[in-house]
């Protein structure tokens, strides 16, 4: 074992010594060939040297320096005399007489080393010709009919040399500058041409020609559907779009008197809405502005009695702001739209409450004129026609809500109508079901609202609480209510306890939550009263309609006898629901062949003045005293 371990050690020490030695003559090797580099740098650097005097046409002899002798001291007379003298060897061949005697000193040889050289190219001076020719680029076309938009500077490898033809030149450079300096020119050069280009030009074919097969399958894909709708939309803006071009806004195109007139008028008709196929002889049950697109209306329609084959219930939506005389969308179903109203927090959908008691959802987006959604035909929901539907809450948590004149009362979800959230019946001390025919919620509350019914009554009712349902009862009028609405007009004081009712009785009535008589009725009308509305912007401001095709304003602060603004329609026919728009600026009323009739309301009555809020309360106080004088006076009388 131990010469085993010998043996080893042996090895590892001449392998050690083999790799010292093979180390050393490395190193030797290496230092000879740097050697050997730096003699041949000496050769190449003095060649070099040479032809650059050579080229600069200095020779090498010439650049050499000359030997120089100096003279040792000499001894003349006994006196040693110190003199020097440096002469060159044509000097010692020409001279006369007796030349004193020098002893040369040794020659040494000139000594060249390297020293650094600063190069500066210098430019040659331009010379610029100038020809009659336009000065600007004019495009250039290349052979293959391209154009060529780009430009590059190319250096040639010559500087320019003068042609016969007097163009642009240079004159000619030195050759030690010639390799180092060269004007550039501007030359024309395709652009880059990436797999997108070449994807083009291969698709800027002629196309060829379809089969009727492929043509029938465009047709009928949904891509072109989608397209055809949209594309038809657009056109049919711009063909009814007209452009009065010789409008005077100086008003000096009318005659004396008119624009006065026409700036102090109460009532305006901007426009008409009609469509032969879809709103002929039908009547409108209800309509609603869009609080997302201010410039929609929507209407809908019950059945047309004289077309057995369409859809018994429609919904229109017409456009404000285009002058084309088709709706923007049209949407129906198999029974009869009896109240419809935009989704406040979806604007896309569109909900519709049918004489059969179903909930119908129609959405915009989808090119489909039918419901997306409706509710069943069951106990659980409404069995009777839905006069209204409405959506209260606020972005997160918003239902919504629907009543029928069978009493019920349902709250729903938009994502699901298979069954109603929450139902409940609607009546009053343990009496038979309320018949309601219209309701509304006071401005800002979600639980408590007002109900109108077929008998006259009319009831506060609420959501949630210790006893949901009816509340209150409201006696005044003597036949069916037609339409209720609750003050909205917001400002310095809050009057959202008022309502007012509509009926069938001629009247219209204003209420407050606070007493359960009417406050004042209005008795100017000459027919059944359809529909009445607060004005949104105005508190004393409000719009009813009746049989005889009239539209009343009323505006408690000026008189509370006679309308402030009065309009009959043309054609005698009955105006059965209005509403007004947001900025209060417009009205519409619709009627009962199927017309709708888009009023302008005038800025002196739709603007209210910062005092018509006070004004209001002192009217309500005036109210109040003159109802408890009359009933006072009535009391006094003696009975005959």
């Amino acid at each position: 074992m131990l010469s085993r371990k010998e043996e080893l050690e042996r090895k590892k020490a001449r392998l050690q010594a083999m790799r010292e030695e093979k180390k050393k003559k490395e190193e030797r090797r290496k230092k000879e060939g740097e050697d050997s580099t730096v003699q041949e740098s000496k050769g190449d650097l003095r060649a070099e040297t040479e032809q650059l005097l050579k080229d600069l046409g200095i020779s090498a002899e010439e650049a050499s320096p000359k030997p120089v002798r100096v003279a040792r001291a000499a001894t003349v007379d006994g006196a040693q005399v110190a003199s020097s003298a440096v002469s060159t060897s044509s000097d010692q061949e020409s001279g006369d007489g007796v030349q004193p005697s020098f002893s040369p000193s040794p020659r040494r040889g000139a000594k060249l080393g390297l020293s650094k050289l600063s190069q500066t190219n210098i430019p040659p001076k331009e010379q610029v010709v100038y020809t009659k020719q336009t000065q600007t680029p004019s495009e250039s076309t290349d052979k293959s009919g391209g154009t060529l938009d780009y430009y590059v500077l190319v250096y040639p490898d010559n500087a320019l040399s003068t042609d016969e033809e007097g163009d642009m030149s240079l004159p000619e450079t030195p050759p030690i500058l010639k390799r180092h300096h060269a004007l550039p020119h501007v030359a024309s050069v395709k652009p880059a041409e990436t797999e997108a280009d070449a994807q083009l030009k291969q698709e800027a074919a002629p196309p060829c020609e379809l089969s009727e097969e492929e043509k029938e399958k465009i047709v009928a894909s949904a891509e072109f559907a989608r397209f055809f709708d949209r594309a038809s939309r657009v056109v049919e803006r711009a063909l009814c779009e007209d452009s009065d071009i010789f409008l005077d806004y100086t008003g000096g195109d009318k005659e004396e008197g008119e624009g006065e007139k026409d700036t102090g008028a109460k009532l305006s008709l901007n426009r008409t809405f009609y469509d032969e196929k879809w709103s002929k002889h039908r009547t409108v049950t209800s309509m609603d502005w869009s609080t997302q697109f201010p410039e929609l209306l929507m209407a809908s329609y019950n059945q047309n009695e004289d077309a057995g084959h369409e859809p018994e219930g429609v919904v229109l939506v017409w456009n404000q702001r285009f002058k084309k005389t088709t709706p923007e969308y049209v949407f129906h179903c198999q029974s009869g739209v009896m109240s419809a109203t935009f989704a406040t927090f979806h604007p896309n959908l569109v909900i519709g409450g049918t004489y059969s008691g179903q909930i119908v959802v129609w959405d915009n987006r989808l090119n489909k004129r039918t419901p997306v959604q409706r509710s069943p035909l069951s106990a659980s929901a409404h069995t009777h026609p839905v006069y209204c539907v409405n959506v209260v809450g606020s972005q997160n948590a918003h239902n919504l809500v629907s009543v029928s004149t069978d009493g019920k009362f349902c709250t729903w979800s938009l994502d699901m109508l298979s069954q109603p959230q929450e139902s409940m019946e609607l009546q009053h001390k343990q009496a038979k079901a309320v018949a309601a025919t219209c309701m509304c919620f006071p401005y800002g509350d979600v639980n408590n609202f007002v109900v109108g019914s077929e008998e006259g009554a009319v009831y506060t009712a609420c959501r949630h609480g210790s006893k949901p349902g009816v509340l209150d009862m409201f006696e005044g009028h003597m036949s069916p209510v037609t339409g209720i609405d609750c003050h909205v007009a917001q400002g310095q004081v809050d009057f959202s306890y008022l309502f007012l009712t509509s009926s069938f009785d001629w009247t219209v009535k204003l209420w407050s939550l606070k007493e359960n008589r009417p406050l004042y009725s209005f008795e100017d009308n000459g027919d059944y009263v359809y529909d009445v509305q607060w004005s949104p912007t105005h508190p004393a401001l409000f719009g009813t309609v009746d049989g005889m095709g009239k539209l009343d304003l009323w505006n408690l602060n000026t008189d509370t006898e006679v309308p402030l603004a009065s309009v009959t329609i043309e054609e005698s026919t009955a105006l059965n629901h209005l509403r007004w728009s947001q900025s209060g600026h417009q009205i519409a009323a619709g009627d009962d062949m199927g017309k709708i009739h888009v009023y302008d309301v005038g800025e002196h009555v739709a603007t209210p003045k910062s005092d018509e809020w006070s004004k209001l309360v002192h009217t309500l106080q005036d109210l109040k005293n003159n109802k408890v004088d009359a009933e006072e006076a009535l009391i006094s009388t003696p009975i005959r």
